[in-house]
């Protein structure tokens, strides 16, 4: 029987693809496991890559780029394993990192979802989760209060980017899903990824609807894999801010009643306005100022 299932979403990322395939399998040898692309409709030849190079793999071919939920959700319908991991195809496995996540969930109680510690392609640091969103978290991380020397070690952020936080083995709320392993039976209790998202921010619905059902999310920082942020994609920034304003209104919308809900885009609003001022004074962040005006609108 598999044992776990790598699921991995595509789209026009022939060389990352190759590169992340490679070190999938140079660095998990002891675990019998499939792994499953779910191509995004790319026209880079990352098919015919996958084909060739590793024949053994799943392909599930969509016709334009559905977005990651969908794909991660084609991705389950078709796998095997009693664990799924969600893996971003621009990410590079390092010493046994699958196998030593698997081991953690395996041999620990009430380890049901798992986030490991990322690293940027230096090899420094790379914040990866956070605490589940409500105003108190949201609060923190728009308005910097998560980056005071003092406070940052006693708070709670949604984000977390305490470097110190990651040497720690502990629960938290969400992970990012660049990595993120999953015991099948959470998936078979609240089904998989909500679609409504296209990018960004469904792993925090997914990790607040799995705290919801009594499932616990844990972060191992013995397991390391490389994250190329940002290289998937074009406008890595602006999709990512904008992405989250968009994915937290979901939440709220999803999960919180009317006046919270207008609580929280009262917050949005306030931490965009904020970095609008913040970048217009700054030389240089022409460009973030921008983005942060659109984000203003969209909260």
């Amino acid at each position: 029987m598999i044992e776990l299932s790598v699921i991995i979403p595509s789209f026009n990322t022939k060389d990352l693809l190759f590169n992340c395939l490679s070190s999938i399998y140079q660095e998990t040898i002891k675990v019998e496991f499939e792994v499953i692309i779910v191509d995004n409709g790319s026209v880079d030849g990352s098919v015919a890559m996958v084909k060739n190079k590793f024949p053994d793999i799943k392909i599930i071919k969509n016709k334009k780029n559905l977005g990651y939920a969908k794909a991660n959700n084609k991705g389950i319908k078709q796998a095997k394993g009693k664990y799924i991991l969600f893996l971003n195809s621009d990410t590079v496995i390092l010493n046994n990192a699958i196998e030593k996540s698997l081991n953690f969930m395996q041999t620990g109680e009430n380890i049901d979802i798992l986030g490991c510690k990322l690293l940027n392609k230096d090899k420094t640091l790379q914040p990866s989760g956070g605490f589940l969103p409500n105003f108190r978290q949201i609060f923190y991380t728009m308005f910097f209060i998560n980056e005071t020397p003092v406070l940052k070690k006693l708070i709670r952020p949604y984000q977390q980017n305490r470097l110190s936080f990651y040497n720690k083995t502990h629960k938290w709320g969400w992970a990012t899903g660049a990595f993120l392993l999953v015991k099948k039976d959470v998936l078979i209790n609240i089904g998989g990824f909500d679609e409504d998202f296209f990018m960004y921010a469904e792993e925090v619905e997914f990790c607040f609807r799995a705290a919801k059902a009594g499932f616990k999310c844990w972060y191992y920082p013995k397991a390391e894999v490389i994250h190329l942020k940002g290289r998937s994609s074009k406008n890595s920034f602006e999709n990512s801010v904008l992405g989250e304003y968009r994915g937290l209104k979901k939440i709220y919308k999803k999960y919180k009643s009317v006046w919270q809900t207008l609580m929280l885009r009262l917050i949005l609003k306030s931490g965009a306005m904020l970095r609008i001022i913040i970048f217009a004074i700054l030389k240089g962040e022409e460009y973030k100022r921008r983005v942060y005006e659109k984000a203003f609108k969209l909260a």
